[in-house]
């Protein structure tokens, strides 16, 4: 065996080396586990963490389920709702949008008051794109100077 891996042409050897490295490297316990930020890190300096995934943890306020939407390519997605994360430091607006595509009544995955974790993607003003509102369900980010995450998990927190 050893034999065939000599025989295999260098540049496939590299490029199957390079695979094994990030598979192995992106074993879920293998790679450093996200920091959890506080709000205030993100608020402090949004272009920094503009379209980074970060980890926020914190209480659920004012949430509010959105009207089904239409996404540019034209599908209507239900289901969508927005809430702020509040810390000992700040508040968030965060966005879960809906299911695309598939008419249907969904409440919202979180209630006030509720203890989470949410992983989120950051979108910060000043660098294009769009943030869901109740103005309309989408407004121009660069107008209202809004830094907003987009939940990609959220998770109850257990203490």
């Amino acid at each position: 065996m050893h034999a065939e891996i000599l025989a295999t042409p260098p540049h496939l050897r590299t490029a199957l080396f390079a695979c094994v490295s990030i598979m192995f490297l992106s074993l879920p316990g293998l790679s450093q586990a996200q920091e959890t930020l506080t709000v205030q890190e993100v608020l402090a300096d949004p272009p920094l963490f503009h379209l980074r995934h970060v980890t926020l943890k914190g209480s659920v306020r004012q949430v509010q389920p959105l009207d089904p939407y239409e996404i540019p390519a034209g599908s209507t997605c239900y289901g969508g709702y927005l809430f702020n994360l509040e810390d000992d430091t700040a508040t968030l607006p965060i966005a879960v949008p809906g299911v695309c595509g598939v008419p249907m009544v969904k409440d919202p995955d979180v209630e006030d008051g509720a203890r989470v974790v949410v992983e989120a993607t950051i979108q910060a003003p000043s660098h294009g794109g769009y943030a869901l509102s109740f103005k309309g369900s989408k407004i121009a980010m660069d107008q209202e100077g809004v830094v907003q995450a987009i939940a990609n998990r959220i998770t109850p927190l257990v203490e």
